[in-house]
């Protein structure tokens, strides 16, 4: 069974950070390419940050030079470091894993998801 769990989120005000974790149980680690969602009430669940095992990374426009993703494989630990944050980004973010090989910014592309952890940037 997978397990994703998020935390790190938080309320902050513009131009703060966060940094957000994913641990992951029950996945194959060394084969996925694992992502970060973020969604608001009525809209899309949104890709903003992809990162395959051999750490090569992706990020949608809205979020590149502010956010950075990474994984420690010792400790099958998602992170997203999040910078420069705006009002915005407020959001649920998830965590994904299990890409099936298409799109990595589209929702249907991964199998498994967390719970999500909540970010809120005030201005």
């Amino acid at each position: 069974q997978v397990d994703l769990v998020e935390s790190g989120g938080g309320s902050v005000h513009s131009g703060g950070s966060l940094r957000l974790s994913c641990v992951a149980s029950g996945l194959t680690w060394a084969s996925n390419c694992m992502g970060w969602f973020r969604q608001t009430p009525g809209k899309k669940r949104e890709g903003i940050a992809a990162i395959y095992s051999a750490n090569s990374t992706f990020y949608a426009d809205s979020v590149k030079g502010r956010f950075t993703i990474s994984q420690d494989d010792d400790k099958n630990t998602l992170s997203l470091q999040m910078n420069d944050l705006k009002p915005e980004d407020t959001a649920m973010y998830y965590c994904a894993a299990d890409f099936l090989g298409g799109r990595w910014s589209e929702e249907y592309e991964y199998t498994h998801w967390g719970q999500g952890t909540q970010v809120t940037v005030s201005s």
